[in-house]
């Protein structure tokens, strides 16, 4: 794993976590390789909050607080990791440790590198009307605006229906 995607991946897991998603098939390749338990939801209350503060924090551009509180209470174990005979890169926390550590120490890194500006990582908040989830733009432009295509059509035809109706008033 190419070590910017390394970076991309976890503020994407740390991205789902906070939106409340399903495990994807990406966490679970990320707890198989990094000899993880599947955390329950018990054992993840205490992270979600201070990182849904810190994923906010990333896609609203600041403050900055939110990620250095999470990088406070997860600090990362840095270490250099050659696992997947793609060559080295860093790792931010231990295989095998809790789950609930290595995710913090994990996404609170991640979340660091791009709210620092790591151009390969931008994460938004849904443009939609009532829409509270989280993405990781990973468009050419970076121009994405919706969580999911049902977010984004349901604004286009809102919109569409908008536009018809001010014409008809006219």
């Amino acid at each position: 794993m190419h070590y910017v995607a390394y970076i991309g991946n976890l503020t994407r897991l740390a991205v789902e976590l906070v939106n409340g998603d399903e495990p994807s098939e990406l966490r679970r390749e990320f707890f198989r390789q990094h000899h993880i338990a599947e955390p329950d939801v018990d054992e993840l209350e205490g992270l979600l909050r201070p990182l849904h503060e810190a994923v906010a924090a990333v896609a609203d551009a600041g403050p900055i607080a939110p990620v250095n509180l999470l990088l406070e209470r997860f600090p990362p174990a840095i270490y250099v990791s050659e696992h997947d005979g793609e060559g080295q890169h860093l790792h931010f926390a231990r295989d095998g440790e809790e789950p609930v550590a290595w995710l913090g120490r994990s996404c609170a890194a991640a979340l660091a590198h791009a709210i620092c500006g790591d151009p390969e990582v931008t994460v938004g908040r849904c443009q939609a009307d009532g829409c509270t989830r989280f993405y990781v733009d990973d468009s050419r432009n970076r121009s994405r605006r919706f969580c999911s295509n049902t977010c984004a059509s349901r604004t286009t035809v809102a919109n569409h229906r908008a536009r018809r109706k001010a014409a008809t008033i006219r």
